[in-house]
């Protein structure tokens, strides 16, 4: 089993930058693509952005230049930095992550976060 613990969500003011983290701990080889995806009230999820193990990385068109998605392998960790964040930013943020279980041949299976909230008003 794997569990995904994110941090860093909270209260900030519109133009204001925030960071999460997410730590992925556990029973597993190795992960795969990691990322963020966030969920308002009302609204279906959508993807922030994702990052593969080689570090290429992939943003949704609402954020692109104002976020950036990172990671570091070694701790199985992703980070979110978040910069001039809007009031539409404003939901329900979700570590997703690909672990490889079973060994290096083994098989993926995609795990989820409980959630991180990020309010942005003033």
């Amino acid at each position: 089993q794997v569990h995904l613990v994110e941090s860093g969500g909270g209260l900030v003011q519109p133009g204001g930058s925030l960071r999460l983290s997410c730590a992925a701990s556990g029973t597993f080889f190795d992960t795969n693509d990691m990322g963020w995806y966030r969920q308002a009230p009302g609204k279906e999820r959508e993807l922030v952005a994702t990052i593969t193990n080689h570090h290429r990385t992939n943003y949704g068109d609402s954020v692109k230049g104002r976020f950036t998605i990172s990671r570091e392998n070694a701790k199985h960790t992703v980070y979110l930095q978040m910069n001039n964040l809007e009031p539409e930013d404003t939901a329900m943020y979700y570590c997703n992550a690909m672990a490889i279980m079973g060994g290096p041949f083994g098989y993926g299976q995609e795990f989820w976060g409980v959630g991180t909230l990020v309010t942005v008003s003033s």
